[in-house]
């Protein structure tokens, strides 16, 4: 343990340092270091595979499910969307220096409020290794130093990104402590970290319920809390059943090993005997298992009994639970009681209805028409994200670029006394 702390402090040593030449750095500076991170990723892809296949060979010995293999899998094209997707964080505007408010009093100062970094920025993460690129560039790009510390299952993968990243870096003249990674297996580092409030401004965890618990019994720095999707959709008596049936598929059936996929379809009594037996069909050929309550289960015989539990369960498997609700207010009770403040979504033509479930359902996003596996920050112009936040101060929702600054105020006087 001494080891790990004496390690942790290091790092957090060189990332402070780290951070006051990041808070500086000039535009151009910090696009041609996340361009030179992006060339090299796809120039050692080769590397980057074969440490992953490691870790993937490590997850079937250690029996993890198929849905945290998925999760842990890199191939040619998700290495190659790494590196666009740090592209496209170089291409976005840089927060940095941005004047959100100004002002002149009467007394004739000028007052103005201005995006500045947060500082130094730890995120633990688990499963997912191009977390690793992708905080790494929102960090860069913000004036953020980052300590890197992801899951045991990923270790190999991160270890090489970071690796190639953070020399990528440095060969523009980003200094070293720009970029670190956490290299150890050990628990206690990132109990550790949860508690270096000297040297972290902000801690962003993102995984399951292990790692929240973990963080609300130990964190004494500040954290974001993100990860966590509960996600909902909902089938109103008013929804048009042939867009319907698409968008269920899709938010449960494209990744279900994500936070954005849905976990519990509820759906109108009105419609639930037209549109369950085909809608539950297509989802039991793709390989979904059906947990339905009562009314579900008469409609469609034959499927597995949903349990209390199942209504607050994040399955991250082609795992869905169905329940007919008597009116929109039964649906939106239900998801303000189980849902994580995630994804959640209507089907619905009625406007009324939709207005009510947009303004209603508490969330960190909330759809009509549409599924929940938008949610995302490059699917949201972000280029990439930090996570996803599920609570309410400062961030919610995707984490880009602005959500990893904070402001100071610049007041310009001239003699001007109280």
């Amino acid at each position: 343990m001494d080891n790990i702390q004496e390690m942790l402090i290091n790092q957090g040593q060189k990332a402070r340092r780290a951070a006051r030449f990041l808070a500086n750095a000039s535009t151009s500076v910090k696009n041609q270091a996340l361009h030179r991170m992006a060339d090299q990723l796809e120039a050692e892809q080769d590397a980057i595979m074969a440490a992953n296949q490691l870790d993937l060979e490590l997850g079937q010995q250690q029996g993890l499910s198929a849905a945290l293999l998925e999760r842990l899998t890199l191939n040619p094209g998700r290495i190659k969307d790494m590196a666009q997707g740090l592209r496209d964080v170089a291409a976005l505007p840089d927060p940095i220096g941005e004047t959100i408010t100004s002002s002149r009093r009467p007394n004739g100062l000028d007052i103005r409020r201005v995006r500045t970094p947060i500082g130094v920025i730890g995120i633990i993460y688990e499963s997912r290794p191009n977390v690793t690129a992708d905080a790494a560039a929102l960090c860069l790009k913000s004036g953020n130093a980052i300590l890197l510390r992801g899951g045991e299952e990923a270790l190999n993968s991160n270890r090489v990104i970071a690796r190639i990243i953070s020399a990528a870096a440095a060969e523009t003249g980003i200094p070293e402590g720009a970029i670190q990674l956490v290299d150890s297996e050990d628990r206690q580092a990132a109990v550790f970290m949860m508690k270096m409030h000297q040297y972290l401004d902000v801690l962003i965890p993102r995984g399951g319920k292990g790692l929240k618990q973990a963080v609300l019994e130990n964190a004494i720095v500040p954290i974001i809390m993100t990860g966590m999707g509960n996600c909902h959709v909902y089938v109103d008596e008013f929804a048009d059943l042939n867009k319907a049936q698409p968008i269920v598929f899709n938010a449960k059936v494209q990744r279900p090993s994500v936070c954005n996929a849905a976990e519990t379809l509820l759906v109108h009594h009105k419609v639930a005997a037209l549109f369950l037996p085909g809608m539950l069909n297509a989802l039991k050929a793709a390989g979904v298992e059906i947990r339905g309550c009562e009314k579900t289960r008469e409609i469609v015989p034959g499927i597995k009994a949903a349990s209390s539990q199942d209504w607050e369960e994040e399955y991250l498997d082609l795992i869905l639970a169905v329940k007919v609700v008597a009116h929109l207010d039964e649906a939106i009770n239900h998801i303000n009681q189980y849902g994580t403040g995630h994804s959640e979504a209507i089907i619905s033509e009625n406007y009324s209805c939709v207005r009510r479930f947009l303004n209603e359902v508490d969330a960190a996003a909330v759809y009509a028409n549409a599924s929940t596996r938008f949610t995302d920050g490059g699917e949201f112009g972000m280029g990439a994200e930090m996570g996803i936040s599920t609570q309410k101060l400062h961030a919610r929702g995707p984490m880009g670029l602005k959500e990893l600054t904070t402001t100071k105020f610049i007041i310009q006087g001239d003699g001007q006394i109280r």
